[in-house]
């Protein structure tokens, strides 16, 4: 069996790197770009081409591909150009550790500790968040740490939906989702401009998203909603524990809830005048 690594990349001539060493041992790398302005797709090149060197019977290849503010459908379009029987998705700013490398090939390889290995449809892999150099563990980042995100899936298992927070949707009833036990590790942020210009780009996505389902929203939600993120992540889920970098992680998150409501708002506002 085979196994295809998909990376999505805008701009990540900072990170692509890391994320590109740690999926060399995939038997393909996707790499499907939105048009990077910078040096992402040299330095993809690069990197691979190194790495790859005396690896003759690996293959990479280089889309562009404009995201069009869905990113459900450019995986979708990555999951259509995979060839592998396997394939693992992972973000720029992501790698796989070592460990985690060991349990993928296992699935690869067919290595499974129990159930029907035929119905098995995708994995959850667990996310830990590196963010300005502090490991959080608490939080907004609890979910992925703890329950993990669908991330590797069986060729023609399902599909992925959503504009902005993406999810992947097996096909049947019948297909099972299993868990891996190690970790992706993600380094999200690492700038004050850069978590500024990312909350401002996807809050931006997520409020048309919204505007075009028809959902609304009221002064009320964009006053009060915000805080009681900020409540809920940083004081209920002991966002605290995490320090400083616990705090800025809640907060800015909590500015982004504000801006997805105000600007779903101003949509509402012009469609009226």
């Amino acid at each position: 069996m085979k196994l295809t690594a998909v990376i999505l990349t805008k701009n990540a001539e900072d990170s692509i790197e890391r994320c590109l060493k740690s999926v060399i041992f995939a038997d393909e790398i996707i790499i499907v770009d939105d048009n990077s302005t910078d040096k992402t797709i040299e330095k993809v090149h690069q990197v691979l081409k190194a790495c790859l060197r005396r690896q003759v019977q690996k293959v990479y290849k280089v889309i562009q591909r404009k995201l069009a503010g869905d990113f459900a459908e450019q995986r979708n379009f990555a999951l259509e150009k995979a060839g592998g029987d396997w394939i693992l998705f992972v973000d720029a700013d992501e790698e796989v550790t070592a460990e985690l490398r060991k349990e993928i090939l296992g699935i690869r390889d067919r290595r499974y500790e129990r159930g029907d290995k035929e119905q098995i449809a995708a994995f959850h892999l667990k996310r830990k968040d590196l963010f300005w150099s502090k490991e959080l563990k608490f939080g907004e980042t609890m979910n992925a740490r703890n329950k993990g995100i669908i991330r590797l899936v069986k060729r023609n298992s399902g599909k992925w939906m959503g504009k902005v927070h993406e999810e992947y949707k097996v096909g049947s009833s019948k297909f099972e989702v299993w868990s891996l036990k190690h970790y992706l590790n993600h380094y999200p942020h690492q700038t004050i401009k850069e978590f500024l210009q990312e909350v401002n780009f996807y809050s931006t996505l997520r409020a048309k998203e919204l505007y075009e389902e028809e959902k609304k929203t009221t002064i009320f939600a964009i006053l009060f909603y915000p805080s009681g993120k900020f409540i809920l992540t940083y004081f209920l889920k002991l966002g605290f524990l995490d320090g400083p970098a616990g705090f800025a992680y809640a907060f800015f998150m909590s500015f982004h809830s504000f801006l997805v409501r105000a600007k779903l708002y101003q949509y509402h506002l012009k469609k009226a005048t």
